[in-house]
């Protein structure tokens, strides 16, 4: 009976420590683990700059300076290739996100230890514009099985989903994610 019991007190044990080190992880307290994606543990370094402001998880970043696609670079086997999403799960407002999630990018194909440009862009890069409120932009990282053929330009960027994207493609869970906040900047007075 002894053995049972360690076994389970291991096993209660390590699932506490899993849950503690998640809630004091950004992704979770932004609510990008539940909004967006479910939990994973991440494997694969991803950078990201906006010029030469870098961008961590949960930074601030004015619209006016992504109106350009970041420099992101990755980390990761050569011979893999990667999907990369862009998605604003608080569109049009994070009060009301019924439009949740606003698409902003999709790269596939991306060699490791590259970037975007050498991937196969399937949605052109569209820059943060809030209406109103608070939203936070998220890039999701994939690790793809082999290349992807037959990826399909979304026809409307509202009401995407990336769980459902990424499991249409065979992804499974992410390998890297970061995001930023970013809301509608003031109208400058001439």
């Amino acid at each position: 009976m002894r053995p049972f019991s360690l076994t389970l007190f291991l096993c209660i044990a390590a699932a506490a420590s899993v849950l503690m080190a998640a809630s004091v992880d950004p992704l979770v307290v932004g609510r990008v683990i539940g909004d967006v994606v479910d939990m994973f543990i991440p494997s694969v370094n991803m950078s990201l700059y906006f010029g030469s402001k870098h961008v961590t998880n949960g930074c601030d970043i004015k619209p006016s300076m992504a109106v350009t696609p970041p420099k992101v670079t990755l980390t990761g086997n050569m011979d893999h290739l990667y999907t990369l999403v862009m998605t604003d799960p608080d569109a049009p407002s994070p009060s009301e996100p019924n439009m949740r999630e606003l698409i902003h990018w999709i790269v596939v194909d991306i060699p490791g230890g590259t970037n975007p440009t050498k991937g196969k862009e399937i949605l052109p890069y569209l820059g943060p514009k809030p209406p109103v409120g608070i939203h936070r932009y998220i890039f999701v990282l994939f690790e793809q099985k082999g290349p992807l053929t037959a990826v399909e330009q979304p026809t409307n960027r509202a009401n995407f989903n990336t769980r459902n994207f990424a499991s249409q493609l065979d992804l499974g869970l992410p390998v890297a994610t970061v995001y930023f906040n970013a809301q509608k900047e003031p109208k400058s007075r001439r």
